[in-house]
């Protein structure tokens, strides 16, 4: 990781290189000539959306996310993670996650690389009580929520272990608290970095461990360095802050550059401006995504007009 890395900055201040006539690569030798730095025919992409699917069996689960991938032909496949957490399964708490990973790598087949969406400790203990409990118990049992994170880091490190086994090329950790309409940055610091940190850390090796850092006012400063991530994925339109300004800070590769929030509104030509506009900020160590999830609701028709774009 770490010579890839240092060869990315390298190329921190090389334009974006020239896309090569025709698709000439397959959807994983893209990727892993991004990895290395390399050039590529067109930049890799990928988008998603939830499908709403928790309570629906392993099967039907894998079966969309396959449906989704063939359809709008993804180049990189970022599976949804919306089932409840277990929290009497510490060793596999999300066992149903686990039997669609293993359908969609037999689906797959190789054809592309696909990550498997962690939500973070912090999330996931929001979602066990409330917010507002979490919030709480910050101010009133600060000792019983460590434990109760560490408990559900734990256990998520587990599920990324079993992720890894089921073929996942990495895990995607979505990161919503780190912003301070959620916690000041030196609660983020105590009650959710180091947690943050181990579940990440149970996936170390992996070639695709991305943060995906939410929000509008994130503390993009944390993230930037010292993180066991290949990949950085935020929103450069709700945050702000252009992708140049975090190709400077950041060696490695950046996922964004389209509009998550207006993406349904997008035309040919606004998707075509938003992509120039990323690529050539970031130069190589690029990865064509939104900032986050597409709205649910996006038509067959808008979804595709980026691979219709990029001619995938």
């Amino acid at each position: 990781m770490t010579s890839r890395r240092c060869f990315l900055a390298g190329m921190a201040g090389v334009a974006a290189p020239a896309i090569l006539r025709g698709a000439t690569m397959s959807s994983r030798e893209r990727v892993d000539a991004v990895l290395r730095g390399d050039d590529v025919d067109r930049p890799p992409f990928s988008f998603w959306h939830h499908f709403l699917d928790k309570d629906k069996a392993a099967e039907a689960h894998a079966r969309v996310t396959l449906e989704f991938h063939r359809k709008f032909r993804t180049d990189l496949v970022k599976v949804m993670s919306d089932y409840d957490y277990q929290s009497s399964q510490p060793a596999n708490p999300f066992a149903r996650q686990i039997r669609a990973l293993e359908i969609i790598r037999d689906g797959m087949a190789g054809d592309a690389y696909f990550i498997e969406t962690v939500f973070n400790p912090y999330k996931v203990a929001e979602n066990l009580s409330s917010p507002a409990a979490v919030r709480w118990q910050i101010a009133n049992e600060p000792q019983k929520l460590l434990d109760t994170l560490e408990a559900i880091a734990g256990a998520e490190a587990n599920h990324t272990l079993r992720a890894a086994q089921a073929g996942a090329a990495g895990i995607f950790l979505a990161i919503a608290n780190a912003e301070p309409q959620v916690m000041t940055e030196a609660e983020y610091a105590k009650f959710s970095e180091p947690f943050d940190r181990m579940v990440l850390r149970a996936a170390d090796g992996l070639p695709l461990n991305t943060l995906h850092l939410h929000g509008d006012k994130v503390y993009l400063e944390r993230f930037w360095k010292g993180w066991p991530a290949v990949a950085i994925n935020y929103s450069t339109f709700t945050t702000g802050v252009p992708m140049a300004e975090a190709r400077a800070k950041f060696s490695g590769v950046l996922m964004g550059g389209l509009d998550e929030v207006n993406y349904r509104k997008l035309t040919t030509d606004d998707l075509k401006r938003q992509w120039q506009t990323a690529q050539r900020q970031v130069g190589r160590g690029f990865i064509l995504t939104p900032g986050c999830s597409v709205p649910n609701d996006s038509t067959d028709a808008e979804l595709a007009r980026l691979p219709d774009l990029l001619g995938a």
